[in-house]
C-alpha cells in the first residue's frame, strides 16, 4: 500500500520550501495544501494545534510539524534514496547546528532588512552579510555543505536564497559581490531539479513582499 503523503503549506515560506526540496530529493509523490495563512483551515489547527503553524507534513494521517523535524523524519523514513544527513554522529551533529544557525540568525536577520530603515537597516544589513560570510567560509571550497553531495545543509539554506531577490532590492546591496563562493553554490544547487522545482519564481516572491509590506504598513 503507497504512503499517503500530504503537505500544508504557504508558498513563500522559506520554512516550506525546505520540505519540498527535501520531498523532491526523495522522489516523493504528495499532495499539495496551499494554507490562508489569514483564514487557517480546520486541518492545519487539526493537525498543528499547538503552534497553528506551516508547514505540516501528515504522513499516513499522522502530523509531522516543524520543519527541520520533518526534513529529518523524511530523510529517516525514505533512507534508501538520496540521504540528506551524515551517517557518522559527529558530522550529524554539525550539520544539525549549521542548519540550527541558518533558522534562527538568517530568518530574524532576513525580517529586520525589509522592516528598517536607514541607520538600522544599515547595521541589520553589515550583520546579514557578516552571517553570510561565516556561512561562506564554512562551505569552503567544497561543492556542497557536506562535502560531494547536496544534503542536510544545503536543503535547509537554499530557501533562504530564494529571498535574496527580495532582501537586494528592500536593502540595496549585492551579495554577489560579498560572498561569491556562496552564489556559485546557490547556482550549483538551482541546477538540481528537485531544488529548481521546489522554489518559488523570484519576481512572483517580490510582488508578494510589496503585498506584505503593505499589510505591515511600511512605505
Amino acid at each position: 500500500m503507497a504512503d499517503e503523503i500530504i503537505l500544508l503549506d504557504f508558498w513563500p515560506s522559506m520554512f516550506g520550501m525546505k520540505v519540498r526540496i527535501a520531498l523532491a530529493e526523495k522522489g516523493l509523490k504528495y499532495e499539495y495544501r496551499d494554507e490562508d495563512l489569514f483564514n487557517k483551515g480546520p486541518l492545519l489547527l487539526e493537525m498543528n494545534p499547538i503552534h497553528k503553524k506551516i508547514p505540516v507534513l501528515i504522513h499516513n494521517g499522522k502530523p509531522i510539524c516543524e520543519s527541520q523535524i520533518i526534513v529529518q523524519y523524511i530523510d529517516e523514513v525514505w533512507k534508501d534514496k538520496s540521504p540528506l544527513l551524515p551517517s557518522d554522529p559527529y558530522h550529524r551533529a554539525q550539520a544539525r547546528f549549521w542548519a540550527d544557525y541558518i533558522d534562527k540568525k538568517l530568518h530574524l536577520l532576513g525580517k529586520r532588512l525589509w522592516r528598517t530603515k536607514g541607520e538600522e537597516q544599515e547595521a541589520n544589513k553589515k550583520e546579514y552579510i557578516e552571517c553570510l560570510k561565516l556561512l561562506e567560509g564554512e562551505l569552503g571550497d567544497k561543492p556542497y555543505f557536506g562535502g560531494e553531495n547536496f544534503g542536510f545543509v544545503d536543503v535547509n539554506l537554499m530557501p533562504y536564497f530564494s529571498w535574496l531577490y527580495v532582501f537586494e532590492i528592500a536593502a540595496n546591496f549585492s551579495i554577489e559581490a560579498e560572498c561569491p563562493k556562496l552564489i556559485t553554490w546557490a547556482k550549483r544547487c538551482m541546477e538540481k531539479e528537485s531544488v529548481s522545482t521546489s522554489l518559488p519564481d523570484r519576481q512572483k516572491l517580490y510582488d508578494f513582499f510589496l503585498q506584505l509590506k503593505k499589510w505591515h504598513g511600511i512605505e
